[in-house]
């Protein structure tokens, strides 16, 4: 019977089950996570999961390093090298299995988490189950706390001093802070406040940013490691919505410059890393994906793709053809 296997027609034996199918596969000794029909099928039921003609499965691994064009195109953040590009971001997943395999197909090495209340006392049973730190290794990925929900810059600043010590004196943030419920626009003159407050604290800043070179410039001047302009709306989906502006920002800043938000597609993804930014943070592009797991390969290869087409250099726009073969010393 024939059944679609990432996204491939895949010939398989009838009334076969998932931990069979597998094995024939040449994943049985392999740590993968399997998404079967839009759901994540843990370990544990993969011999029980049954394979019908027509089901629809996900297969990813993780992978280790080989995304940077070079040895010496690595991206680095506040001296810490990295070889992926792209940046994911936790939240809006159907459940922390679908959200540990995206991360996973994505290639993602940091990963963004928004700090939150522990349970309420009266409910401990919530207590005990999982949590993303524990689908997130600190030896495996750099964690990226922010302050996503913060809109003073009080509030950003307690969230980043609990997130330090929650992980153990991690210094690196991802500071945010919002200025509007619908827009989700930041609030930049709170942004500046406590992103200075934060320096002062030690702590190395990545600043989600207005498309505004020069609060870009003045963040930079602040101390702030990665300047993170918006592209869109957050969760808008609506791609570079303001490439002039981030083209701007990336031509004077000397820190790395990421966009963040916006992004909607692979295609999204790319265009930013041809505009020459140095990475692209996403969440709700991979999240809100049909399938998110192949929408997280997607991006991991367009970081790829677009960096590799900036170093190149693209040619240059006519306004007529430019024929590809010569028209002269033709031989009639």
């Amino acid at each position: 019977m024939q059944i679609e296997v990432n996204g491939a027609p895949t010939e398989c034996a009838e009334r076969i089950t998932l931990a069979r199918l597998i094995d024939e596969l040449g994943y049985a000794d392999e740590r993968i996570a399997v998404e079967h029909n839009g759901e994540i099928v843990p370990r544990d039921d993969h011999a029980r999961t049954s394979i019908e003609a027509g089901d629809r499965l996900e297969i990813v691994h993780a992978i280790g390093g080989g995304q940077a064009v070079s040895e010496s195109d690595s991206l680095t953040i506040a001296g810490r090298k990295f070889e992926s590009r792209l940046l994911v971001g936790t939240g809006k997943y159907a459940d922390l299995d679908q959200a540990d395999a995206a991360i996973q197909s994505s290639g993602a090495e940091i990963v963004t988490l928004a700090i939150r209340r522990t349970p309420a006392l009266s409910d401990p049973e919530a207590a005990k189950k999982r949590n993303l730190l524990d689908i997130l290794p600190q030896d495996k990925y750099t964690l990226l706390p922010n302050t996503a929900g913060c809109y003073t810059a009080k509030d950003a600043v307690r969230t980043c001093r609990m997130a330090r010590e929650l992980l153990d004196g991690h210094n690196l943030v991802k500071l945010e802070v919002l200025g509007d419920e619908k827009t989700l626009y930041p609030d930049m003159s709170e942004t500046l406040v406590a992103a200075q407050q934060l320096v002062d604290d030690g702590f190395e800043v990545m600043v989600y940013t207005s498309d505004d070179p020069i609060a870009a410039r003045r963040l930079e001047d602040i101390g702030c490691v990665a300047i993170m302009p918006l592209a869109g709306p957050i969760g808008s989906g609506l791609g570079i919505q303001n490439r002039y502006n981030v083209i701007e920002i990336v031509e004077n800043a000397n820190v790395p410059v990421l966009v963040d938000a916006g992004v909607g597609t692979a295609s999204d993804a790319s265009i930013a890393m041809e505009m020459g930014c140095d990475g692209v943070l996403m969440n709700s592009a991979i999240a809100h994906a049909n399938k998110p797991i192949l929408m997280a390969q997607a991006m991991r290869h367009a970081v790829i793709a677009g960096r590799m087409a900036f170093l190149a250099g693209r040619m240059p726009r006519r306004r007529y053809a430019s024929a590809s073969s010569p028209m002269s010393d033709l031989p009639f």
